[in-house]
């Protein structure tokens, strides 16, 4: 339980101090220090788990299907604050925003990081819905850190169509509460997930039927599954991009854990009843949709942060079809999935920064020769894309082959679907990174100061995937699998 604790009191008393200190260059180191702290808290945690399977107390739980997540975000979280530390200095020095805004931004950065730890740790569903909310006030403060009127309406539609979405997931949440207190004893662990799981059976079919669809569009709204991902792209393109990299790296799996988590209660509850797939079948669908439409519109983006937002929907779609197949080998896929790309999206993306600050702007059409310019930048990017794309040896090339195994296995006319999309989306990337990447640049494009190792390290570490899965991961991998499956892979 120490390392529980302080993995949640490292980002709250960063939160605190980071929004009174006035010095733009110490409130950059103090944000990279509680960072680095609460990965090695994280490891500590991971450890443990990996001893006793399970670490609970104090309302908490971590098992092998969070504790993955947990470290996952604690590592994207610390070379994220790597790349935040140069990057907003450059930002503020080049006016777009006051020191002030510097302190607010590496404040709400760990308020952000605190929400979604407490939000993968907490055993009650109340307190994951409030950290939900927690997570997305504290983005709302980020998306409209520029305060410009596109930042501002950005802000705004992500505060509205969020909290039209956790409102629903609220309403979700209150009529699993209802069918808990029609058969546990004690009416106060009518929230606690560890209850309600072992007593799944026992819950009313209908109501968590409803419950159930509710959650999905509640969640999924954070998830950025189609039609309620309207947000995602405006407040990409609008916040600064380590913002973009902790969201699409982080928060999109914060909203699916607790979407996976949910769908485990709905499978117990109906598994006696005629319509024992019904989660399995709305999450298929809802992701397969949000697949497919986010292919296409890859191809119809100026803005190259809305571009690899789109990009994002794309595979949380993947990952939300491969939940919804469930089976040992698509629920390990999907896992695996998971972590392939929140390594690759936010290597993407701090790649992204530093291709913006060289060209002076986000549009696609002028950013032009990277390479040429800035030869780490522009193999970076070029890098990422090939990884993200889903090429061979890097590990979304793994996760993606193991996810369509389980589709030609278990639904195979569905593989012809997912086979288009995968091609329609390579090529969409493809038509716009190239002449990003290798296109003659503009006459007067200079280089920037450019930190590279977190990018470095995390398409070194997607490489390795893709090569081999470490015996420690597959395990925490395959443990998460036989407790959302119900049966291991390994």
């Amino acid at each position: 339980m120490s390392a529980l604790i302080l993995i949640l009191l490292l980002p709250l008393a960063g939160a605190l101090a980071l929004a009174f200190v006035s010095s733009v260059r110490w409130a950059g180191w103090i944000n990279l220090g509680v960072a680095a702290l609460t990965l090695a808290a994280a490891l500590w945690l991971g450890w443990t788990v990996a001893e006793h399977e399970v670490v609970a107390g104090l309302h908490f739980r971590v098992d092998a299907f969070n504790v993955y997540l947990v470290v996952l975000t604690a590592f994207v979280g610390l070379t994220t604050a790597i790349f935040s530390r140069p990057y907003m200095r450059h930002v503020c020095a080049n006016a777009r925003i006051s020191p002030p805004g510097v302190r607010i931004y590496h404040s709400m950065y760990q308020t952000f990081m605190l929400t979604m730890l407490v939000a993968l740790t907490t055993d009650n569903l109340g307190v994951l819905w409030v950290a939900v909310e927690g997570a997305t006030l504290a983005t709302v403060l980020l998306v409209s850190l520029y305060r410009t009127p596109e930042a501002v309406e950005a802000a705004w539609k992500y505060f509205i169509l969020c909290g039209v979405g956790i409102a629903l997931a609220l309403f979700g949440t209150v009529l699993t509460y209802f069918a808990a207190q029609q058969v546990l004893a004690d009416p106060t662990e009518g929230l606690t997930w560890s209850v309600l799981y072992a007593d799944a059976a026992a819950l009313d079919p209908t109501v968590m039927r409803i419950a159930f669809v509710f959650l999905l569009v509640g969640y999924g709204t954070k998830v950025g599954l189609v039609p309620m991902h309207q947000w995602l792209p405006d407040a990409h393109s609008e916040g600064p991009t380590p913002m973009s990299a902790v969201l699409s790296g982080l928060l999109l799996n914060v909203a699916l854990y607790a979407v996976v988590r949910l769908k485990m209660l709905v499978d117990g509850s109906l598994a006696a009843t005629d319509t024992p797939h019904l989660a399995g079948a709305l999450l298929m669908g809802f992701g397969l949709i949000s697949f497919l439409v986010a292919g296409l519109f890859l191809h119809r983006q100026r803005d190259i942060k809305r571009m690899f937002s789109y990009s994002s929907i794309e595979h949380m779609g993947l990952m939300t079809f491969a939940f919804g197949l469930g089976g040992p080998l698509a629920t390990f896929g999907a896992l695996l999935h998971m972590l392939v790309h929140s390594l690759t999206k936010s290597a993407i993306f701090i790649t992204v920064g530093h291709a913006a600050h060289i060209a002076g702007t986000q549009s696609i059409d002028r950013i032009r020769g990277l390479i040429r310019t800035q030869p780490a930048v522009g193999w970076s990017l070029l890098l990422g894309v090939v990884a993200i794309a889903g090429f061979p040896p890097f590990g979304v090339f793994a996760s993606e082959f193991l996810l369509l195994t389980a589709t030609i296995q278990t639904q195979p006319w569905l593989s012809v679907a997912l086979l288009g999309g995968l091609a329609v989306a390579c090529a969409g990337l493809f038509r716009h990174v190239h002449p990003m990447v290798y296109g003659t640049p503009p006459e007067g494009q200079q280089p920037v100061e450019a930190n590279m190792l977190p990018v470095m390290v995390h398409l070194g570490l997607v490489l390795w995937l893709g090569l081999a899965i470490p015996a420690l991961l597959a395990g925490w991998l395959d443990r998460a699998t036989g407790l959302i499956a119900g049966s291991h892979l390994l």
